[in-house]
């Protein structure tokens, strides 16, 4: 696996154990908050896509989404989840590509609606954290 150079603005994302997964954080983090009017406008014209919930840490903020007509996983933080539930891998979401800046040549999911929940039990955003 190729480390990302210190350009390419991305962080390797561990998985708990510590191995290397082929996972990249954005960085900075782009958030629905600190997100710019354009940039939200601009993805609004690109289409919506369906994947699957790969990872989602709700602690951490973040997961990824295994995109349904590419093997390359995309990045989605936790202000772009719509709806009452956290996602659990497995979930079949739709959202829609944000080009992240400052080149604009990777994207992350924005938008992100679960349309299709696994059997496994889901909390609501508003349920205390297991510890």
């Amino acid at each position: 696996m190729e480390t990302p150079t210190k350009s390419e603005s991305f962080h390797n994302f561990s998985s708990p154990e510590g191995s290397p997964m082929v996972h990249h954080i954005p960085s900075p983090i782009i958030t629905r908050r600190t997100r710019t009017d354009s940039t939200s406008a601009r993805a609004f014209l690109n289409p919506q896509e369906t994947g699957i919930v790969q990872s989602f840490s709700r602690s951490k903020g973040h997961g990824f989404i295994k995109r349904s007509n590419s093997d390359e996983p995309i990045f989605v933080h936790i202000s772009d989840i719509e709806g009452e539930y956290v996602p659990l891998p497995g979930d079949k979401v739709k959202y829609r590509l944000c080009p992240i800046p400052p080149k604009f040549e990777k994207c992350q999911a924005v938008h992100v609606e679960i349309i299709n929940f696994t059997p496994e039990v889901h909390l609501r955003w508003d349920s205390p954290v297991e510890c």
